[in-house]
């Protein structure tokens, strides 16, 4: 019995030891897939949560695009086009906070999972709106930058890149009126692709065409 006292006493801090190893594995995991600057999920931590989320419930698919940002940038130097995009991160983790996921795509492209039905995301999408083009302080100096959004509503089930496809198509939408946000209604593509991608997106060399959404 005494052995046994004697082995169990010494197993305590290895195992105290393992734990507390873990927990700090599992910390710089999460780290790791979070964007440093605004604390968003990455793409491909968005990806796989997004993809599970989706398979079980009805949401609101959302890409955001900031309007604007260049020009903050090359105005005020990039220190300020960080602020506005930890400022947009801010606004996002608010709007996930009790359900939802939201990530930064890179750049200045972030992208949401909300709970919505067909009948209210478009006041979620106006409330979101108004938020990410409120001022911001960068160094005593309020600044701001515009925001287009695009959404679709989708069902259980849902496959998450065709759902973000048709909601890049609604902020393109969106974008080419001057900013604000687009509903997108039903899940096939209303634009041309090319190579899995928006027809208008860098990269692909061909002009976007404008359709189908509302």
């Amino acid at each position: 019995m005494s052995e046994l006292l004697t082995l169990a006493a010494a197993s305590g801090p290895l195992a105290a030891g393992w734990s507390l190893h873990a927990l700090r594995m599992r910390r710089r995991i999460e780290s790791a897939r979070r964007d440093p600057l605004t604390g968003l999920w990455t793409r491909d931590a968005f990806d796989a949560k997004a993809r599970r989320r989706l398979a079980r419930s009805a949401a609101a698919v959302v890409v955001i695009d900031l309007d604007g940002f260049k020009a903050l940038n090359d105005t005020y130097g990039h220190a300020a086009g960080d602020a506005a995009l930890a400022h947009t991160g801010r606004v996002l983790a608010d709007r996930v906070r009790l359900w939802g996921l939201a990530a930064r795509l890179g750049g200045d492209e972030f992208a949401l999972i909300l709970p919505a039905t067909a009948h209210d995301v478009r006041t979620h999408m106006g409330k979101l709106h108004t938020r990410l083009v409120q001022p911001f302080d960068y160094e005593g100096t309020a600044l701001d930058v515009g925001s287009s959004i695009g959404a679709v509503v989708t069902e259980p089930g849902a496959d998450l890149s065709a759902a973000l496809r048709r909601a890049d198509e609604a902020m393109y939408a969106a974008k080419r009126t001057g900013g604000g946000w687009f509903v997108a209604v039903g899940l096939p593509p209303a634009l041309p692709t090319v190579n899995g991608r928006r027809a208008g997106r860098p990269g692909t060399g061909h002009a976007a065409v404008e359709g189908g959404a509302s």
